[in-house]
């Protein structure tokens, strides 16, 4: 009750914070606390943990690292120099989703960095926000999906371990490698969001109306909008007598995290996300220095702070999302999902009983790891039970419907974590990327559902 009091409220208001408050209470109310002191629990229990403090570090970080991109100049000076390779509309339209693509190993990273450099571009194009950041949401989650070089494989593989003949981490990587071209909801998102960013398959839904509003009026966010970048960090001025250098200020800055997020997946099995922006930052913040970008230590704290206060509504919504998942899961409300998709679940329809569970449970969560957790343990035993316990197609159809079923909820549910990045990154309203995503999301996502269904029906 308390996720659907706040879907709705959110649908109808179209503010997410507010509905976001009152689904915490109602749920604190429900679990029997007075609101004061079940809120209080509450945040006390959601986010004093090192989950949520890790993503709040993470924005912090990235939120500084774009206000020195924007003392440095680079931001406009990127977007300058793509213009004389950008000349449609088209072409602008499609920056999102090639840099979602591009930049795979961070379902965090790819929307908070990709937003803010191409941004500039689609204003110019008159490209809707909304549009941004469906197509910043489609290269998060849904890449990290299909790609095995990402915390998400690792965190998977772990998972299958221990079931048959997947006894250790290096066999459940290949299991999941080879489940890859069953998850249809993955591969379809990104696909489709390609089509749609360029232009080849039309816009249909409130995206439709998001882009005729940008391209006919000029407006690319919608009047009464509420855009979740804050306004600390439009008002950032490029140093005087500076000439931009993207290659010191742009491009080493993000080979410095790319470096250390890939070089520690690969050499130590551990990807160091936050120590790699911490990274970045410090190296900006010393060539910032040593280069004059900076008149004086009160010029750089007030360039940091801008950074950290332009995420702030980001945050906001973030920890709002950490409690309202965390008083549903202590409600029960994953397990009541779970019961109603087990009361259905038979041999030929589990591929798409475990993907349309793993759709609700993400959706009314806005987790996916967490909705992993909950179908492998269910639905692994269960497959491996039919394949005489060897990793057959039906096995390795579960793994995508796990996974592509988890990944629904992480890409289009307004209480996810990359859904809210998504918002930031582009500068869009939360809710309004939420309304005009969600067609495209539920396109996707019931064509999975035909071929999750029909492939069990044949294998079974």
């Amino acid at each position: 009750m308390p996720v659907v009091l706040t879907l709705v409220l959110a649908f109808a208001t179209k503010d997410a914070i507010i509905a976001l408050i009152i689904g915490c209470i109602s749920g604190v109310m429900i679990a029997g606390f007075d609101p004061a002191t079940g809120l209080s629990k509450l945040f006390q229990h959601a986010l004093g943990n090192a989950d949520f403090i890790w993503v709040v570090m993470i924005e912090i970080a990235i939120g500084i690292m774009i206000a020195f991109y924007f003392k440095a100049g680079v931001i406009s000076a990127f977007a300058e120099v793509a213009s004389k390779s950008i000349k449609t509309r088209r072409q602008a339209s499609g920056v999102g989703w090639v840099m979602g693509v591009l930049i795979f190993f961070s379902d965090y990273f790819s929307p908070l960095f990709s937003g803010p450099i191409a941004r500039p571009l689609t204003d110019k194009y008159k490209v809707s926000r909304e549009m941004l950041a469906y197509e910043l949401d489609s290269g998060s989650a849904p890449v990290c999906t299909i790609i095995p070089l990402s915390a998400w494989a690792v965190y998977i593989a772990g998972l299958l371990k221990g079931y048959g003949p997947i006894q250790n981490a290096e066999a459940g990587m290949d299991a999941f490698v080879r489940s890859i071209p069953f998850n249809f909801y993955g591969i379809l998102t990104v696909v489709l969001a390609g089509l749609i960013a360029y232009q080849i398959i039309p816009n249909f839904g409130p995206m439709r109306k998001a882009e005729e509003r940008a391209l006919k009026e000029g407006k690319v966010i919608r009047d009464g909008a509420t855009p979740l970048s804050g306004v600390e960090m439009d008002q950032i001025t490029a140093a005087e007598g500076k000439t931009p250098n993207l290659v010191v200020f742009l491009f080493i800055p993000v080979l410095i995290v790319i470096g250390i997020a890939l070089g520690t997946f690969i050499f130590l099995k551990s990807t160091k996300t936050l120590e790699a922006f911490f990274a970045a930052v410090m190296y900006q913040a010393v060539a910032l220095t040593i280069g004059g970008y900076f008149k004086s230590v009160k010029d750089f704290m007030d360039t940091a702070t801008r950074g950290i206060k332009a995420v702030m509504p980001a945050i906001m919504i973030l920890a709002l999302a950490y409690c309202i998942n965390d008083i549903s899961k202590a409600l029960g409300a994953q397990k009541f999902i779970f019961e109603m998709a087990k009361s259905w679940m038979t041999p030929a329809l589990l591929p798409l009983a475990t993907f349309l569970a793993g759709a609700l449970i993400s959706f009314f969560t806005g987790t996916s790891w967490g909705t992993y957790a909950i179908l492998t343990p269910f639905v692994m035993p269960l497959a491996m039970n039919l394949s005489g316990n060897t990793v057959s197609t039906l096995v390795l159809v579960s793994i995508g419907a796990i996974v592509g079923g988890g990944c629904f909820g992480d890409h289009c549910s307004p209480v996810s974590d990359t859904t809210c990045l998504s918002s930031f990154g582009a500068g869009s309203d939360h809710m309004d990327h939420v309304t005009t995503q969600i067609p495209y999301a539920l396109t996707a996502a019931v064509i999975s559902a035909v071929l999750f269904g029909v492939i069990g029906i044949v294998l079974v």
